[in-house]
C-alpha cells in the first residue's frame, strides 16, 4: 500500500510533466522511495480512487482553458491541499480557476525548467521535506562581508530562513550557543571559502560541527584557492576573478543564480541524509533492547513492536523540535489512524540548554504525544509507560 500519493492537474506541457516527475523522483530517491511502489503518481482520470489514509498533494498547472476542473474541485470539497501553478509569463488570475485562488499559487522562474521548485513544495507538503527551509552562511566578515549579505538576501527571497550571525544573533544572547543551535537547524551549510577561512576556529569549528551532524555544505570558493582536505566531500561552485565585483563580494548575478539552485538540490539529500542518520541509530536500539521494527507507515512513521507486544509509531524528525512540530506529528498519527500516543524522534545535539528544558517542560504538558532523544531511544523504549 502507498505511503505517499501525489496528483499532477491541469495542463501541463508534456516537457513540464515529464520534468516534474523527474524531480519528484530524484528527491524521493533520496529517502529510498520509489515511485509507482511507496509512491504513487495520479492524473485528473485516477486521482479520485487516491488512498485517502496515504499523505496527499496536488499541484494544479493553471491554462486557458482550465482543464482537470472537477477533479480539483473535489479535492478541495475533500480539503485536500492543492497547489496552483503558473509559468513565469501566466496570469494566475486568468490561468487559475476561481475555487483555487484563495490558495497561495507557485509562480514557476524561468530559470527552474528542471521544476525543482514545485517539487520541493510538494514534498514539504507530505511531509517528506520539512516545511521550514533553513541555510546557514558561513565566511569570514573580513574577507566575504559582502556577498554574505548578498547571499542573505537572495536566499531570503526564495522562502529560505538565512542565519547570518550579523543579522540573526539578539544583543545580549550567548553568541556561540546560538550559534551552534541554528546551525543544527539548517538543512545546507553555504561555506565562502576565501583565503584566510581555515584560519579562524571558529569557521574551522562550523564546517566540522556541519559534517558531525551530516548537514550538506555548499563550497563556494573563491578564485585560486587549493582544495582543503576538511571540505572533501563538500559540494562546490568555483569563482573566476571576474564572479567577484569586489575582494568581498559582490558575486555577479549569474553566479549568485548559479549558488542559490544548488542550495535547492542539495537541501533534500542534507535532510534526507540526517533522517537516514536518526532512523539507523533508532533501529539499532531498537534491536538492542529485543523490540522489532515492523515496517514504515505514512510520513515515514516507524511501527515499533515492544517486547510486551504493545505498538509504538515513532516519528524521526530532523531540526530541532517546536510545540508546532508536535502538534503536526499528532495530526499526522490521527490522520493515518494509528493506535497509542505518537513518539517525536530527534538528535538533542548542539540544542540550546534553554530549548531542551522547553521540550522537556512540553513533553510534561502535552498528553498527545512524546518526544524522545535518538540517543535515549533504546532506553526510554525499554521502560515504555504512555
Amino acid at each position: 500500500m502507498s505511503h505517499y500519493e501525489l496528483a499532477i492537474l491541469g495542463s501541463p506541457t508534456e516537457a513540464e510533466r515529464a520534468a516534474l516527475v523527474r524531480a519528484i523522483a530524484t528527491l524521493v530517491g533520496d529517502f529510498g522511495i520509489e515511485i509507482g511502489r511507496e509512491l504513487i503518481l495520479h492524473d485528473g482520470a485516477s486521482v479520485a480512487g487516491r488512498n485517502p489514509r496515504a499523505a496527499f498533494v496536488a499541484a494544479y498547472f493553471g491554462g486557458v482553458p482550465a482543464s482537470d476542473v472537477e477533479a480539483a474541485r473535489m479535492l478541495v470539497a475533500q480539503s485536500a491541499p492543492v497547489i496552483p501553478t503558473v509559468g513565469p509569463t501566466q496570469e494566475f488570475g486568468t490561468c487559475i480557476p476561481d475555487f483555487l485562488q484563495s490558495a497561495n499559487g507557485l509562480r514557476r522562474r524561468g530559470d527552474d525548467e528542471p521544476m525543482r521548485e514545485l517539487a520541493a513544495a510538494l514534498l514539504e507538503c507530505i511531509g517528506l521535506l520539512r516545511q521550514q527551509r533553513r541555510v546557514f552562511v558561513s565566511y569570514r566578515r573580513t574577507e566575504a562581508r559582502a556577498a554574505a549579505l548578498q547571499l542573505h538576501d537572495l536566499l531570503s527571497a526564495r522562502g529560505f530562513d538565512v542565519f547570518l550571525d550579523t543579522h540573526d544573533i539578539r544583543p545580549g544572547d550567548p553568541f556561540q550557543e546560538v550559534l551552534w543551535h541554528r546551525l543544527v537547524d539548517s538543512d545546507v551549510m553555504v561555506m565562502l571559502d576565501t583565503p584566510t577561512y581555515f584560519e579562524s576556529r571558529w569557521t574551522r569549528q562550523e564546517i566540522g560541527r556541519a559534517r558531525a551532524k551530516e548537514i550538506h555544505v555548499l563550497r563556494v570558493i573563491w578564485p585560486g584557492l587549493e582544495p582543503n582536505r576538511m571540505t572533501d566531500l563538500a559540494e562546490t561552485v568555483y569563482l573566476d576573478a571576474d564572479e567577484l565585483t569586489g575582494s568581498d563580494g559582490p558575486i555577479v548575478d549569474t553566479a549568485a543564480d548559479a549558488i542559490l539552485l544548488r542550495v535547492e538540490d542539495l537541501r533534500s539529500r542534507s535532510i534526507a541524509a540526517r533522517f537516514m542518520s536518526i532512523t539507523g541509530k533508532l533501529r539499532a536500539d531498537i534491536v538492542k533492547i529485543g523490540a522489532e521494527v515492523e515496517g514504515i507507515g505514512a510520513h515515514r512513521a516507524i511501527a515499533v513492536r515492544l517486547l510486551d507486544q504493545r505498538k509504538v509509531w515513532a516519528y524521526p524528525i530532523v531540526g530541532i523540535p517546536t510545540a508546532e512540530i508536535l502538534n503536526d506529528v499528532v495530526e499526522k498519527a490521527r490522520r493515518a489512524e494509528q493506535q497509542g500516543i505518537p513518539v517525536l524522534v530527534y538528535d538533542h545535539i548542539g540544542i540550546r540548554q534553554a530549548w531542551t528544558a522547553h521540550l522537556k517542560w512540553l513533553d510534561e504538558q502535552i498528553a498527545a504525544v512524546r518526544a524522545i532523544k535518538v540517543s535515549d531511544a533504546g532506553w526510554e523504549l525499554a521502560g515504555w509507560e504512555a
